[in-house]
Order: structure tokens, then C-alpha cells, then sequence
């Protein structure tokens, strides 16, 4: 099957972890969002009364009667063995970097397991994804790296937490939030960054050198 290639395409990634908000994550779609789901995301998607363009994975976590829907629909399935080196999620966001989006948003990708939510957040930091607007959201925490400069949309009140990545990250210099970073140093074993406060709707982030993890959390 042959898929639009886009530089203003975005993709909705489904991961198989929770979905606290399914109403809220709803109000994340758009109508020309390009659906992949990882597995058992597909239930998320489906709930939603969406239809996957793709659905890639070992299939493990999908039930009969939603295989049944997705066939039904003639959804396009990409099918791996049990037995592989990757998780779902990872031959997910690795397919979807052959359409060439400008942006990619994971949907219920946190929660549930611990070892799944580390393994996807340090998914976003392969540096092959350093050009690439690639987010995880569960509707109510958004998590993505800075590796130069970011920008975080929310309300006042809402938390933001810095969290330096494999290493220290230098020249932390923040806009619009509560306790103002001044060209600082955050270290890994440290909390400096976290529970910080958004003071507007929109907050910047400039870092000088390292990989530093952006946790977004909507209190309103």
C-alpha cells in the first residue's frame, strides 16, 4: 500500500499503555492525523471510533473481535514475530519515520508498566529523532526532549518539570515559568527542575549543551 508523503503530515502513534482521559485525549486528533497503532493501541484508537491506517506489531494484545473490525475495515497490518529485538512502539515510530512527518504524537504510552514507560521515553531520545517534533501524551502529561530550544503550551498553574537526560544539561534559561533558570547547570542526580509553574500560557526553554526531558503536566 502506498501512503501520502507529507512535510506538513502528522502522525498519532497508539501505544498499548493507559488512556486516563479518552474524552480529553480526543480533543488532541485532527481529521487528516495519519493512525498507527502499536498492538493492543489499537483498542484506544477504536474506542475513539477511529480506523488505523496501520496497525504494526506481533499482534499479541489485540483481540478477536477487534481483529475482526480492523479486517473488516481493511486496515493495512504489518505483522512481526513474537519472538523480536524491539518493542512495538519502536517498529511503530521507526515506520512512521519512513512517511516523513513533520510531527509525531504518541498516544498511551505512559502508565501501566514501568519498564514500558522508561523504555518509551528513552525511545524519543535516538538521535535519528533530533529533527523531528515527536511527543508522548496520555491527555494529561506531555513528555518530549529539548535539545536546543522548546516550547510548552498549556495554562498558568501548569507543571512543568526539567529533567537533565544522561548527563548534565548547561545553560538552562526559562521563560513564563514560576522559578526562572538563569543560563544554569541541572545535574541528573539532582531535583533542581522539577514541579516548576507556568505563569502564562506559553513557556521557552533554551538549553546550551546536553538532552534535557520536558514533563508537562495539565492541571486545568
Amino acid at each position: 500500500m502506498v501512503h501520502r508523503q507529507s512535510s506538513t503530515m502528522r502522525i498519532i502513534i497508539f501505544a498499548n499503555g493507559d488512556l486516563p482521559n479518552l474524552e480529553k485525549a480526543r480533543t488532541l486528533l485532527r481529521p487528516d492525523d495519519f493512525i498507527i497503532c502499536a498492538d493492543g493501541g489499537t483498542r484506544h484508537a477504536l474506542a475513539l471510533g477511529l480506523t488505523p491506517n496501520v496497525i504494526i506489531g506481533d499482534l499479541d494484545s489485540i483481540t478477536k473481535d477487534e481483529r475482526r473490525k480492523i479486517d473488516d475495515a481493511g486496515v493495512e497490518v504489518i505483522k512481526f514475530p513474537a519472538d523480536k529485538n524491539e518493542t512495538d512502539l519502536e517498529l511503530a515510530i521507526d515506520h512512521a519515520l519512513t512517511l516523513h512527518p513533520n510531527q509525531i504524537l504518541i498516544l498511551a504510552a505512559l502508565g501501566g508498566r514501568m519498564d514500558q514507560t522508561l523504555a518509551n521515553i528513552a525511545l524519543l531520545a535516538d538521535p535519528q529523532l533530533a529533527t523531528c517534533n515527536i511527543r508522548l501524551s496520555d491527555s494529561v502529561e506531555e513528555i518530549f526532549f529539548c535539545r536546543d530550544q522548546a516550547k510548552v503550551e498549556g495554562r498558568s498553574g501548569d507543571i512543568v518539570s526539567l529533567i537533565p537526560w544522561q548527563g548534565e544539561v548547561t545553560g538552562v534559561f526559562t521563560e513564563n515559568l514560576r522559578w526562572h533558570l538563569h543560563h544554569e547547570t541541572l545535574y541528573p542526580d539532582k531535583t533542581r527542575g522539577i514541579s516548576n509553574e507556568m505563569t502564562a500560557d506559553v513557556a521557552t526553554i533554551q538549553i546550551r549543551s546536553g538532552l534535557l526531558l520536558i514533563i508537562h503536566r495539565t492541571e486545568n
